[in-house]
């Protein structure tokens, strides 16, 4: 692990709910969109993997038989083990600078030790992307905001089934508690 931390540049890679409940047809979550974020995840995933850039894929995963509290708002979803739950087709971690961190609520901090990880590798900026922008991505950029990381969310690498939240939520996470980043832009950060 003081391997990895001395190499770290800085900068992660959060990938958040790359599942197949959003992006597979047969997902119980899944909108045609959601793919739409493939392409840019790929080339950030490359290039993040080429320079050794820490990657955090982040996996919502609640318990079998728990009676979770998302429930008071949301069907159950994503119970850990069935297949939406999964990483989504060829996604997932390779190598030791890369990371699956389950989360039980919306933000990737929540609850999960991602603080403690970042802050071991000494990074303190964060190149964002994923499904829904107006639930999880937007839930861990606030608490990311809060924690003091300066979070990039990649306008290509994000979107919801709701464009409209979608575009709200950037527009509030540019003005308020991030940075929102074309792909360009990302590339240079995790080069």
């Amino acid at each position: 692990m003081k391997e990895l931390a001395e190499q770290a540049s800085g900068t992660a890679l959060v990938l958040v709910d790359l599942q197949n409940s959003f992006l597979h047809e047969r997902g119980q979550n899944y909108y045609p969109e959601s793919t739409d974020v493939l392409p840019a995840i790929n080339e950030m995933l490359n290039v993040a993997r080429r320079t050794g850039t820490p990657v955090i894929f982040v996996a919502e995963r609640h318990r079998p038989g728990v009676d979770d509290f998302e429930g008071a708002k949301l069907p159950a979803h994503c119970i850990d083990g069935d297949f939406d739950s999964l990483l989504y087709s060829e996604l997932g971690p390779v190598g030791e600078s890369e990371f699956l961190l389950a989360k039980r609520r919306m933000s990737a901090f929540q609850g999960t030790d991602l603080d403690l990880l970042l802050r071991e590798m000494n990074v303190r900026s964060l190149v964002i992307g994923g499904v829904k922008t107006n639930v999880c991505v937007r839930a861990t950029v606030q608490d990311g905001f809060a924690l003091g990381y300066r979070c990039h969310v990649v306008r290509e690498a994000v979107n919801s089934n709701r464009k409209h939240l979608s575009d709200a939520s950037l527009e509030d996470i540019d003005r308020y508690m991030g940075w929102v980043v074309k792909l360009d832009e990302a590339v240079g950060l995790l080069a």
